[in-house]
Protein backbone atom coordinates (compact mmCIF):
# COMPACT_ATOMS: atom_id res chain seq x y z
CA UNK A 1 0.00 0.00 0.00
CA UNK A 2 1.48 3.41 -0.93
CA UNK A 3 1.41 5.78 2.49
CA UNK A 4 -0.52 9.12 2.28
CA UNK A 5 1.07 11.97 1.26
CA UNK A 6 1.65 14.17 4.44
CA UNK A 7 3.51 17.28 2.75
CA UNK A 8 0.94 20.69 1.95
CA UNK A 9 2.20 22.90 -0.83
CA UNK A 10 0.14 26.05 -2.33
CA UNK A 11 2.98 25.80 -5.01
CA UNK A 12 4.17 22.92 -7.53
CA UNK A 13 6.42 23.27 -10.02
CA UNK A 14 6.41 20.80 -12.27
CA UNK A 15 8.18 18.62 -15.34
CA UNK A 16 11.51 20.01 -14.34
CA UNK A 17 14.02 18.79 -16.99
CA UNK A 18 17.18 19.94 -14.95
CA UNK A 19 16.64 20.91 -11.07
CA UNK A 20 20.02 22.29 -9.64
CA UNK A 21 19.35 22.60 -5.95
CA UNK A 22 22.71 23.69 -5.61
CA UNK A 23 22.21 21.72 -1.64
CA UNK A 24 25.49 20.59 0.13
CA UNK A 25 28.41 22.54 1.71
CA UNK A 26 28.73 26.46 1.98
CA UNK A 27 30.53 28.20 0.59
CA UNK A 28 31.42 26.14 -2.39
CA UNK A 29 34.81 26.02 -2.98
CA UNK A 30 37.29 23.61 -5.02
CA UNK A 31 35.43 20.47 -6.51
CA UNK A 32 32.39 21.44 -4.64
CA UNK A 33 32.05 24.42 -6.95
CA UNK A 34 31.51 21.91 -10.04
CA UNK A 35 29.21 19.55 -8.53
CA UNK A 36 25.31 21.56 -8.02
CA UNK A 37 23.73 18.33 -7.46
CA UNK A 38 21.36 17.98 -10.02
CA UNK A 39 18.21 16.41 -9.96
CA UNK A 40 16.65 14.74 -13.52
CA UNK A 41 13.10 14.72 -14.19
CA UNK A 42 11.98 16.88 -11.16
CA UNK A 43 9.29 18.44 -9.07
CA UNK A 44 9.32 21.25 -6.73
CA UNK A 45 6.55 22.30 -3.83
CA UNK A 46 6.76 24.98 -1.81
CA UNK A 47 4.25 25.97 1.29
CA UNK A 48 3.91 30.19 1.81
CA UNK A 49 7.52 30.76 1.06
CA UNK A 50 9.24 27.73 2.14
CA UNK A 51 10.49 24.62 0.10
CA UNK A 52 8.74 22.05 1.74
CA UNK A 53 9.98 19.29 -0.50
CA UNK A 54 11.70 18.21 -3.92
CA UNK A 55 12.79 15.18 -5.64
CA UNK A 56 12.01 13.01 -8.82
CA UNK A 57 8.41 14.50 -9.95
CA UNK A 58 7.53 10.45 -10.35
CA UNK A 59 7.59 10.99 -6.44
CA UNK A 60 5.61 13.94 -6.61
CA UNK A 61 2.02 12.29 -6.10
CA UNK A 62 2.84 10.08 -3.45
CA UNK A 63 4.84 12.73 -1.17
CA UNK A 64 2.78 15.83 -1.32
CA UNK A 65 -0.82 17.23 -1.33
CA UNK A 66 -2.01 20.11 -3.25
CA UNK A 67 -4.33 22.54 -1.46
CA UNK A 68 -7.04 23.53 -3.46
CA UNK A 69 -6.01 26.96 -4.30
CA UNK A 70 -2.22 25.57 -5.32
CA UNK A 71 -0.55 27.38 -8.40
CA UNK A 72 0.92 24.96 -10.39
CA UNK A 73 4.09 26.26 -12.83
CA UNK A 74 4.91 23.82 -15.57
CA UNK A 75 8.62 24.07 -16.59
CA UNK A 76 8.46 22.15 -19.38
CA UNK A 77 11.06 20.47 -19.21
CA UNK A 78 13.31 23.44 -18.52
CA UNK A 79 16.16 23.66 -16.45
CA UNK A 80 15.11 25.77 -13.00
CA UNK A 81 18.01 27.36 -10.58
CA UNK A 82 17.71 28.94 -7.14
CA UNK A 83 17.52 32.90 -7.29
CA UNK A 84 20.81 34.73 -8.24
CA UNK A 85 22.01 36.26 -5.20
CA UNK A 86 23.70 39.99 -6.72
CA UNK A 87 26.03 40.56 -4.05
CA UNK A 88 27.77 43.98 -4.82
CA UNK A 89 25.28 46.78 -6.55
CA UNK A 90 25.27 50.67 -6.77
CA UNK A 91 21.53 51.42 -6.96
CA UNK A 92 21.07 54.58 -4.94
CA UNK A 93 21.75 57.27 -7.31
CA UNK A 94 20.46 60.01 -9.34
CA UNK A 95 22.09 61.31 -13.10
CA UNK A 96 23.88 59.45 -15.81
CA UNK A 97 27.10 59.52 -16.65
CA UNK A 98 26.91 59.10 -20.94
CA UNK A 99 29.19 61.88 -21.42
CA UNK A 100 31.79 60.13 -19.55
CA UNK A 101 31.37 56.75 -20.75
CA UNK A 102 31.48 58.39 -24.73
CA UNK A 103 35.29 59.63 -23.49
CA UNK A 104 36.50 56.50 -22.06
CA UNK A 105 35.39 54.63 -25.78
CA UNK A 106 37.38 57.60 -27.07
CA UNK A 107 41.00 56.28 -24.69
CA UNK A 108 40.19 58.29 -21.07
CA UNK A 109 40.90 55.94 -18.35
CA UNK A 110 38.65 55.79 -15.33
CA UNK A 111 41.51 57.22 -13.15
CA UNK A 112 41.89 60.12 -15.85
CA UNK A 113 38.09 60.93 -15.43
CA UNK A 114 37.80 61.04 -12.04
CA UNK A 115 40.99 63.28 -11.48
CA UNK A 116 39.22 65.74 -13.34
CA UNK A 117 36.34 65.74 -11.01
CA UNK A 118 34.10 63.20 -12.58
CA UNK A 119 33.51 59.84 -11.75
CA UNK A 120 31.55 59.28 -8.49
CA UNK A 121 32.38 63.04 -8.01
CA UNK A 122 29.56 63.89 -10.60
CA UNK A 123 27.09 61.28 -9.40
CA UNK A 124 27.58 63.07 -5.53
CA UNK A 125 26.10 65.66 -6.64
CA UNK A 126 23.18 64.69 -8.60
CA UNK A 127 21.88 62.33 -5.57
CA UNK A 128 22.58 65.07 -3.36
CA UNK A 129 19.56 66.75 -5.41
CA UNK A 130 17.39 64.39 -5.89
CA UNK A 131 14.69 64.10 -2.94
CA UNK A 132 14.08 60.60 -0.64
CA UNK A 133 11.08 59.59 -2.73
CA UNK A 134 12.88 60.44 -6.19
CA UNK A 135 15.92 57.90 -5.13
CA UNK A 136 13.78 55.27 -3.65
CA UNK A 137 11.43 55.36 -7.26
CA UNK A 138 14.86 55.28 -9.06
CA UNK A 139 16.23 52.02 -6.83
CA UNK A 140 12.77 50.25 -7.39
CA UNK A 141 12.96 50.63 -10.60
CA UNK A 142 16.18 49.23 -11.05
CA UNK A 143 15.17 46.31 -9.02
CA UNK A 144 12.72 45.55 -11.39
CA UNK A 145 15.59 45.09 -13.89
CA UNK A 146 17.58 42.68 -11.48
CA UNK A 147 14.48 41.06 -11.02
CA UNK A 148 13.76 40.50 -14.57
CA UNK A 149 16.82 39.32 -15.33
CA UNK A 150 16.67 36.46 -12.26
CA UNK A 151 17.89 38.36 -9.30
CA UNK A 152 15.95 37.44 -6.50
CA UNK A 153 18.31 38.81 -3.64
CA UNK A 154 20.57 41.79 -3.36
CA UNK A 155 22.67 43.87 -1.66
CA UNK A 156 22.78 47.66 -1.98
CA UNK A 157 24.88 50.03 -1.16
CA UNK A 158 24.57 54.09 -0.22
CA UNK A 159 27.81 56.01 -1.56
CA UNK A 160 26.92 59.03 -3.51
CA UNK A 161 26.02 61.18 -0.88
CA UNK A 162 28.80 61.86 1.02
CA UNK A 163 27.54 63.56 3.76
CA UNK A 164 25.75 62.48 6.89
CA UNK A 165 22.81 64.01 5.75
CA UNK A 166 22.45 62.38 2.27
CA UNK A 167 24.01 59.01 3.19
CA UNK A 168 20.99 58.61 5.36
CA UNK A 169 18.69 60.04 2.99
CA UNK A 170 20.21 57.33 0.51
CA UNK A 171 20.06 54.52 2.87
CA UNK A 172 16.19 55.21 3.55
CA UNK A 173 15.50 55.58 0.06
CA UNK A 174 16.83 51.90 -0.10
CA UNK A 175 14.57 50.91 2.70
CA UNK A 176 11.64 52.22 1.40
CA UNK A 177 12.27 50.82 -2.12
CA UNK A 178 13.15 47.38 -0.19
CA UNK A 179 10.00 47.46 1.61
CA UNK A 180 7.51 47.16 -1.46
CA UNK A 181 9.53 45.30 -3.54
CA UNK A 182 9.28 41.24 -4.12
CA UNK A 183 13.38 41.44 -4.06
CA UNK A 184 15.52 40.59 -0.79
CA UNK A 185 17.44 43.53 -0.23
CA UNK A 186 20.96 43.59 2.08
CA UNK A 187 21.72 47.39 2.40
CA UNK A 188 25.63 48.41 2.76
CA UNK A 189 26.46 51.83 4.30
CA UNK A 190 29.47 53.05 1.73
CA UNK A 191 30.33 56.50 2.66
CA UNK A 192 33.67 55.66 2.27
CA UNK A 193 33.30 55.71 -1.45
CA UNK A 194 35.29 58.80 -2.20
CA UNK A 195 36.39 61.72 -0.47
CA UNK A 196 33.88 64.75 -1.12
CA UNK A 197 35.56 67.78 -3.08
CA UNK A 198 34.95 69.74 0.17
CA UNK A 199 37.45 67.59 2.04
CA UNK A 200 39.42 67.28 -0.35
CA UNK A 201 42.27 69.60 1.32
CA UNK A 202 41.55 68.05 4.75
CA UNK A 203 41.35 64.01 4.20
CA UNK A 204 41.16 63.35 7.77
CA UNK A 205 38.14 65.45 8.66
CA UNK A 206 35.91 63.05 6.37
CA UNK A 207 37.31 59.96 7.78
CA UNK A 208 36.79 61.94 11.36
CA UNK A 209 32.99 62.43 9.92
CA UNK A 210 32.40 58.90 9.16
CA UNK A 211 33.58 57.58 11.73
CA UNK A 212 32.45 59.56 14.31
CA UNK A 213 29.20 60.87 13.11
CA UNK A 214 27.74 58.61 9.94
CA UNK A 215 28.67 55.18 11.55
CA UNK A 216 26.56 56.20 14.62
CA UNK A 217 23.80 57.55 12.76
CA UNK A 218 23.47 54.42 10.60
CA UNK A 219 23.40 52.39 13.30
CA UNK A 220 21.39 54.05 15.49
CA UNK A 221 18.68 53.97 12.58
CA UNK A 222 19.18 50.26 11.88
CA UNK A 223 20.10 51.91 8.15
CA UNK A 224 22.52 48.81 7.11
CA UNK A 225 23.70 45.77 7.65
CA UNK A 226 27.18 45.95 6.21
CA UNK A 227 29.82 48.52 6.04
CA UNK A 228 31.87 48.96 3.06
CA UNK A 229 35.00 50.96 2.13
CA UNK A 230 36.62 51.70 -1.76
CA UNK A 231 40.28 50.99 -0.67
CA UNK A 232 42.07 52.03 -3.49
CA UNK A 233 45.20 54.17 -4.78
CA UNK A 234 43.64 57.95 -4.67
CA UNK A 235 40.65 57.00 -2.39
CA UNK A 236 41.09 55.52 0.92
CA UNK A 237 44.73 53.59 2.08
CA UNK A 238 44.98 50.55 3.75
CA UNK A 239 45.02 52.66 7.09
CA UNK A 240 42.51 54.46 6.28
CA UNK A 241 39.89 51.97 5.70
CA UNK A 242 41.00 49.87 8.67
CA UNK A 243 40.25 52.56 11.30
CA UNK A 244 36.91 53.25 9.75
CA UNK A 245 36.21 49.20 9.36
CA UNK A 246 37.31 48.24 12.95
CA UNK A 247 35.21 51.16 13.71
CA UNK A 248 32.32 49.65 11.75
CA UNK A 249 33.02 46.31 13.14
CA UNK A 250 32.64 47.44 17.18
CA UNK A 251 29.22 49.21 16.10
CA UNK A 252 28.30 45.36 14.86
CA UNK A 253 28.54 46.18 11.00
CA UNK A 254 29.57 43.20 9.43
CA UNK A 255 32.17 44.26 6.48
CA UNK A 256 33.17 44.59 2.89
CA UNK A 257 36.00 46.30 1.23
CA UNK A 258 36.58 47.35 -2.28
CA UNK A 259 39.87 45.52 -2.73
CA UNK A 260 42.28 45.89 -5.46
CA UNK A 261 40.48 47.23 -8.19
CA UNK A 262 43.11 49.36 -10.20
CA UNK A 263 45.97 48.54 -8.72
CA UNK A 264 47.48 46.68 -5.98
CA UNK A 265 46.58 48.43 -2.65
CA UNK A 266 46.58 45.72 0.01
CA UNK A 267 43.15 45.35 -0.06
CA UNK A 268 42.67 42.09 -0.28
CA UNK A 269 45.14 41.27 2.83
CA UNK A 270 42.97 43.66 4.79
CA UNK A 271 39.39 41.78 4.48
CA UNK A 272 41.40 38.77 5.31
CA UNK A 273 42.62 39.83 8.35
CA UNK A 274 39.61 41.79 9.91
CA UNK A 275 37.59 38.72 8.62
CA UNK A 276 35.76 40.71 6.57
CA UNK A 277 32.28 39.04 4.42
CA UNK A 278 33.47 39.73 0.77
CA UNK A 279 36.28 41.57 -0.89
CA UNK A 280 35.29 42.99 -4.06
CA UNK A 281 37.08 43.58 -7.37
CA UNK A 282 40.45 41.93 -7.35
CA UNK A 283 41.45 42.88 -10.68
CA UNK A 284 44.98 43.19 -9.37
CA UNK A 285 44.81 41.09 -5.89
CA UNK A 286 48.09 39.85 -4.41
CA UNK A 287 49.12 36.14 -4.13
CA UNK A 288 49.05 37.02 -0.36
CA UNK A 289 45.63 38.53 -0.88
CA UNK A 290 44.61 35.60 -2.36
CA UNK A 291 45.82 33.45 0.61
CA UNK A 292 44.67 35.85 3.34
CA UNK A 293 40.94 35.89 1.46
CA UNK A 294 40.55 31.55 1.30
CA UNK A 295 42.11 31.29 4.68
CA UNK A 296 39.07 33.69 5.98
CA UNK A 297 36.91 32.42 4.36
CA UNK A 298 36.28 36.00 2.95
CA UNK A 299 34.00 36.14 -0.61
CA UNK A 300 35.51 37.07 -3.41
CA UNK A 301 33.38 38.85 -5.49
CA UNK A 302 34.33 39.23 -8.88
CA UNK A 303 32.74 42.25 -11.15
CA UNK A 304 33.54 41.24 -14.71
CA UNK A 305 30.71 43.90 -15.94
CA UNK A 306 32.41 46.75 -14.48
CA UNK A 307 35.78 45.37 -15.68
CA UNK A 308 34.55 45.15 -19.32
CA UNK A 309 32.57 48.67 -19.35
CA UNK A 310 35.83 50.43 -17.75
CA UNK A 311 37.87 48.66 -20.50
CA UNK A 312 40.06 47.49 -17.76
CA UNK A 313 43.32 45.63 -18.75
CA UNK A 314 42.70 42.18 -17.67
CA UNK A 315 39.73 40.54 -15.79
CA UNK A 316 39.99 39.18 -11.82
CA UNK A 317 42.38 35.89 -11.51
CA UNK A 318 39.13 33.85 -10.89
CA UNK A 319 40.98 30.77 -11.29
CA UNK A 320 44.02 31.74 -8.91
CA UNK A 321 41.56 32.38 -5.96
CA UNK A 322 39.69 29.10 -7.04
CA UNK A 323 42.80 27.20 -6.92
CA UNK A 324 43.65 28.89 -3.13
CA UNK A 325 40.50 27.58 -1.57
CA UNK A 326 38.94 30.99 -2.04
CA UNK A 327 35.06 31.16 -2.21
CA UNK A 328 34.23 32.90 -5.35
CA UNK A 329 30.82 35.19 -6.25
CA UNK A 330 29.77 36.84 -8.96
CA UNK A 331 28.24 40.38 -8.97
CA UNK A 332 26.76 42.98 -11.06
CA UNK A 333 28.29 46.05 -9.33
CA UNK A 334 25.00 47.99 -11.13
CA UNK A 335 26.14 52.15 -11.13
CA UNK A 336 26.46 54.65 -13.15
CA UNK A 337 29.93 54.42 -14.91
CA UNK A 338 30.98 51.46 -14.91
CA UNK A 339 27.81 48.72 -14.35
CA UNK A 340 25.86 49.70 -16.67
CA UNK A 341 24.12 45.52 -16.98
CA UNK A 342 21.99 44.40 -13.89
CA UNK A 343 22.36 40.63 -15.64
CA UNK A 344 23.80 38.23 -13.59
CA UNK A 345 23.70 35.54 -16.35
CA UNK A 346 25.89 38.58 -18.15
CA UNK A 347 28.04 37.89 -15.21
CA UNK A 348 28.15 34.41 -15.62
CA UNK A 349 29.21 34.66 -19.29
CA UNK A 350 31.98 37.03 -19.21
CA UNK A 351 33.14 34.66 -15.79
CA UNK A 352 33.07 31.60 -17.80
CA UNK A 353 34.20 33.14 -21.40
CA UNK A 354 36.78 35.80 -20.28
CA UNK A 355 37.58 34.58 -16.48
CA UNK A 356 37.79 30.18 -17.23
CA UNK A 357 35.21 29.47 -14.86
CA UNK A 358 33.04 26.70 -15.81
CA UNK A 359 29.03 27.07 -16.07
CA UNK A 360 28.60 24.94 -13.06
CA UNK A 361 30.98 27.26 -11.04
CA UNK A 362 29.39 30.16 -12.51
CA UNK A 363 26.43 28.83 -10.97
CA UNK A 364 27.46 28.79 -7.65
CA UNK A 365 29.18 31.88 -7.83
CA UNK A 366 25.63 33.56 -8.91
CA UNK A 367 23.56 31.46 -5.96
CA UNK A 368 25.31 30.14 -2.81
CA UNK A 369 28.76 31.38 -2.38
CA UNK A 370 26.91 35.05 -2.92
CA UNK A 371 24.25 34.34 -0.24
CA UNK A 372 27.25 33.19 2.39
CA UNK A 373 28.76 36.83 1.53
CA UNK A 374 25.69 38.34 2.53
CA UNK A 375 25.07 36.13 5.68
CA UNK A 376 22.24 34.67 4.08
CA UNK A 377 22.84 31.09 3.43
CA UNK A 378 20.96 29.43 5.58
CA UNK A 379 17.48 30.93 3.90
CA UNK A 380 18.45 31.23 0.26
CA UNK A 381 20.66 30.60 -2.75
CA UNK A 382 20.30 26.60 -3.26
CA UNK A 383 16.78 24.96 -3.14
CA UNK A 384 16.20 22.87 -0.33
CA UNK A 385 13.65 21.62 2.13
CA UNK A 386 13.24 24.87 4.53
CA UNK A 387 14.86 27.16 2.60
CA UNK A 388 12.83 30.02 0.78
CA UNK A 389 11.26 29.08 -2.47
CA UNK A 390 13.59 31.41 -4.30
CA UNK A 391 14.00 29.93 -7.97
CA UNK A 392 14.38 31.02 -11.88
CA UNK A 393 13.04 28.74 -14.75
CA UNK A 394 15.17 29.15 -17.45
CA UNK A 395 13.54 28.38 -21.42
CA UNK A 396 14.97 24.87 -22.16
CA UNK A 397 17.19 22.34 -19.99
CA UNK A 398 20.27 23.79 -21.15
CA UNK A 399 22.68 25.62 -18.58
CA UNK A 400 24.26 27.01 -21.23
CA UNK A 401 21.71 29.64 -22.57
CA UNK A 402 22.37 31.95 -19.14
CA UNK A 403 25.23 32.35 -21.11
CA UNK A 404 23.99 33.71 -24.20
CA UNK A 405 23.98 37.14 -24.00
CA UNK A 406 20.91 39.29 -25.78
CA UNK A 407 18.77 35.58 -25.40
CA UNK A 408 16.21 35.95 -22.89
CA UNK A 409 17.21 32.43 -20.94
CA UNK A 410 14.85 33.27 -17.67
CA UNK A 411 11.06 32.23 -18.71
CA UNK A 412 9.36 32.62 -15.05
CA UNK A 413 10.95 34.07 -11.37
CA UNK A 414 9.40 32.41 -8.27
CA UNK A 415 10.35 34.58 -5.28
CA UNK A 416 9.22 33.47 -1.46
CA UNK A 417 6.58 30.94 -3.08
CA UNK A 418 4.47 33.27 -5.71
CA UNK A 419 5.35 33.97 -9.24
CA UNK A 420 7.08 37.91 -9.88
CA UNK A 421 8.27 37.57 -13.59
CA UNK A 422 6.28 35.86 -16.34
CA UNK A 423 7.94 35.64 -19.71
CA UNK A 424 9.68 38.95 -19.19
CA UNK A 425 7.37 40.77 -17.32
CA UNK A 426 6.33 41.50 -13.54
CA UNK A 427 3.16 39.47 -12.26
Amino acid sequence: MTPPATTTADLVVRNIGRLYTLAGPVPRIGAALRNPQVIESAALAASGSRIVWCGAEADLSRAVVSTPTARVLDAEGAAVVPGFVDGHTHLAFAGERDDEIARRLAGATYAEIAAEGGGIVKTVAATRAASGSELARLVGARLDEMLLCGTTTAEVKSGYGLSTEAELRSLQAIRDAAAVHPLSVAPTFLGAHEVPVEHRGRRERYLDLLVDEMLPAVAEGGLAEFCDVFCEEGVFTVAESRRLLEAARARGFALRVHADELVWTGGAELAGELGASSADHLVFVSEAGTKALADAACVATLLPIAAFYLRLPRFAPARALLAAGAPVALASDVNPGGGLSPSLPFAMALGCFSMGLSLEEALAAVTINPAFSLRRHAEVGSLEVGKRADLVVLRSPRLLDLARVGVAAVRAVVKDGRIVVRDGRRV
